[in-house]
């Protein structure tokens, strides 16, 4: 969260949003000629508490924080039909929903969450034409930064690209300057942390920025104490870029701010829209494919003995161990310490079992897997228990890869690295691609797999 964002989101969440739901409602009534009475008072009211409530769990302010504009109107969208749909079902059940012109509640429903876009973009759009101190006035504020390091250089970077921000950066405080002070700099420094407090004190500033590592915590308690003697604001900028970040943010547990280095992107409003994606999708797709499936199972059976389905333990999400549903392609049933990958003209295969593969038709029963909740459509491809255990001594960060759910296609396979692994540096390409994709995880970027799948399986690229 930007410091600049504290109070417009307090006024979005507190004002305007409330206002915009609420005024919607009330101007649709007046558009069709309804009289606004107690019945639309009620429903008011009602919108105002859930689509609070909803929000809060959707949070739409986490991408506009990180300016990230087409997934925070996204989740304004969703969050307003899982509002209308809450209060579709309330209306319904106690009888409120026929007091109203079906017009005055569909005109509502869509209007809303594009008056909240339009709004907080205008707003926005009107903070940005304040590049220079003297460009509104007193709404610019003076800043510092106490830590001439890559993370004080990146935040003072960001203020003079994003003028929007309303942040002036003056400078930076450093106590050892000749070590750190580089070309890269935009703003000079200014001096040693200990005149920090003086500086702050003569020039009126606003805001102090600490950019300082965890051992300069006695410098850092010293330099606040001083600071008791200002009206500056003061806060931290933690050096979490050191890391290897995946989907992180900001959050609390309890009231205790804690920073998220490492999270599943299926938080929120993100799971509920992978769940139910991957449930229509798989129902749709086991509805036209399923004389097919019942033709790839008369053909197994009669073709090579044993049973239709080959059971195998894989490792589901966070690790745990599942059971995956494929069609039986080989003569053998491998489930234990050691497998052997499928190769091309593999002696194990069945008269079939290499047109499934390559076809990737013994696949298709995983849908039941996405149906049980144990598997989606796009994700990183599970391995057998063996294979894990084996790569995740080998592949720093492989076992990343199962905080989510696996995949019955993925962000790896349409990019080349579909079937077998046969070497060290092929599985560790495949880890980079699944850890990319829980890095950008998107429904659009789920949907463009799943088109791109079917692509690569037409023309049967790197199966067998």
């Amino acid at each position: 969260m930007t410091v600049n964002d504290l109070p417009l989101l307090s006024f979005f969440r507190r004002v305007l949003d409330p206002l915009i739901v609420m005024g919607s409602l009330y101007g649709c009534c007046l558009a069709y000629g309804e009289p606004f009475n107690g019945y639309a008072l009620v429903l008011m009211i009602l919108a105002f508490f859930v689509s609070s409530a909803i929000y809060q769990h959707v949070d739409p302010y986490r991408a506009w924080r990180s300016g990230r504009m087409l997934a925070y109107g996204r989740a304004v969208i969703v969050g307003w039909a899982l509002s209308c749909g809450f209060l579709w079902l309330l209306g319904r059940a106690s009888g409120l929903a026929y007091a109203f012109d079906a017009r005055v509640l569909a005109t509502w429903a869509w209007c809303t969450p594009l008056l909240l876009i339009a709004s907080h973009l205008a707003v926005r759009a009107w903070r940005g034409t304040a590049r220079h101190p003297d460009a509104r006035g007193t709404q610019m504020r003076s800043a510092v930064v106490v830590g001439v390091n890559e993370v004080g250089v990146k935040f003072a970077s960001v203020c003079e690209r994003q003028p929007e921000l309303l942040m002036q950066v003056r400078g930076y405080f450093d106590d050892r300057i000749d070590l750190r002070h580089g070309a890269a700099t935009l703003h000079p420094v200014l001096g040693r942390m200990a005149q920090v407090a003086a500086y702050v004190r003569t020039h009126q500033i606003k805001m102090i920025f600490i950019s300082q590592p965890l051992s300069a915590q006695p410098r850092i308690r010293r330099l606040i104490d001083e600071l008791e003697d200002t009206t500056a604001s003061v806060y931290f900028l933690p050096d979490v870029y050191i890391f290897d970040l995946m989907q992180a943010r900001f959050d609390n547990v309890g009231g205790m701010p804690v920073i998220a280095i490492r999270e599943t992107p299926f938080v929120g409003v993100n799971s509920v829209v992978k769940r139910i994606s991957d449930i229509v999708l798989a129902l749709l797709i086991l509805a036209f494919i399923s004389p097919l499936m019942l033709a790839v199972a008369l053909c197994v059976r009669v073709t090579s003995p044993g049973p239709v389905i080959f059971r195998q333990r894989r490792y589901g999400l966070y690790g745990d161990e599942i059971v995956v549903y494929k069609f039986r392609s080989m003569t053998v049933v491998e489930d234990g310490g050691e497998i052997t990958q499928a190769r091309a003209r593999d002696a194990r295969l069945t008269p079939i079992g290499a047109f499934l593969r390559r076809t990737s038709l013994d696949e298709l029963p995983q849908f039941w897997n996405v149906l049980q909740g144990r598997m989606s459509i796009v994700g990183p491809r599970p391995h057998a228990v063996a294979h894990n255990e084996q790569y995740r001594k080998l592949i720093k960060g492989y076992m990343l890869r199962h905080k989510v759910k696996p995949g019955i296609t993925g962000w790896a396979q349409v990019n080349g690295l579909r079937g077998e692994t046969s070497t060290l540096d092929k599985m560790q390409a495949r880890v980079r691609y699944d850890l990319d994709y829980l890095r950008s995880w998107s429904l659009w970027l789920d949907l463009w797999i799943i088109v791109k799948t079917v692509k690569v399986v037409i023309t049967q690229q790197n199966a067998h």
